[in-house]
């Protein structure tokens, strides 16, 4: 698109954007030249590419909805991106008008757009910050004054957290975020993996790294992504391809069976203090 007047002032649009590229692969209208050359050239080395994005919002959708249906009333959404359709705050009010939503990404455009799109809904917010810096997530006025930290909150974490690389301990930064939540919260993560198509999956991390992108991809194994809920309770079937997570129909599963396990997904529950049950950690 030639227009840019929906680009925040000061935004580089010659360096492409992970969340615009995610919304070019899923279709969406607004991202730059530079993001669509970065998804071209994903999609020439990785040609499940849109497969494996869209099989990420079924596993948002289906996620959301057995939290809201257990009784979840708070979402803390980080690396929300752009706004599409099916967003977090649509899914959960289906199953209960009173849910609350918080937003959270480091990208302006995404936060412009999530703003304008939550502007006549109370029980929405969209926070520009990093999900590294999580005492500064956590105190923001829009979070605070939104969720409640004494009762339940989902934290939901989609393609967000391999790219936090190694020397920044994405293990203890999880930890923080797990020990502001009460009993009863819940962690949801979908995490790509070189578990599968090694090479493939290299060559797809060279094309965000080369793009110049501020981010870079940090592909974790199955056991790795498992770890990262140290502190939760694996609901079940633990963390499995995301297509093979809890799936309602042919819809949620992709073609090529590679694609459905490109990506591992699992959800996690903080136990409740009086259960005696010790939280679940390492590998199924």
């Amino acid at each position: 698109m030639n227009d840019l007047d929906w680009v925040p002032e000061g935004i580089d649009t010659t360096v492409p954007s992970v969340a615009r590229t995610y919304d070019y692969l899923l279709g969406g209208a607004h991202n730059l030249a530079v993001d669509r050359a970065m998804g071209d050239q994903m999609l020439q080395v990785l040609p499940g590419a849109r497969d494996l994005v869209r099989l990420n919002r079924s596993f948002l959708r289906r996620a959301v909805t057995h939290l809201a249906e257990r009784g979840v009333r708070q979402f803390l959404d980080i690396g929300s991106g752009i706004p599409t359709v099916g967003n977090v705050h649509e899914i959960a009010q289906e199953v209960a008008p009173d849910c609350r939503v918080v937003y959270v990404d480091k990208d302006p455009v995404a936060v412009a757009h999530s703003r304008l799109l939550l502007a006549d809904d109370e029980n929405t917010a969209a926070v520009q910050a990093d999900l590294r810096e999580p005492d500064d997530v956590l105190s923001r006025p829009e979070v605070t004054g939104l969720l409640d930290f004494d009762e339940p909150v989902a934290l939901l974490l989609l393609l967000v957290v391999h790219f936090v690389r190694p020397e920044e301990e994405p293990g203890k930064l999880l930890a923080k975020y797990r020990d502001r939540l009460a009993p009863g919260s819940f962690m949801v993560i979908s995490h790509a993996t070189a578990d599968d198509r090694a090479e493939t999956m290299r060559r797809a991390a060279d094309t965000v790294r080369e793009s110049r992108s501020k981010d870079n991809l940090v592909y974790r194994t199955r056991a790795e992504v498992t770890a990262l809920f140290d502190g939760y309770e694996l609901v079940e079937p633990g963390v499995v391809g995301h297509a093979l997570w809890r799936p309602g129909g042919a819809g949620d599963i992709a073609d090529r069976a590679e694609d459905n396990t490109q990506v591992w997904a699992g959800v996690g529950r903080k136990p409740d203090r009086e259960s005696g049950r010790e939280p679940v950690a390492g590998a199924r």
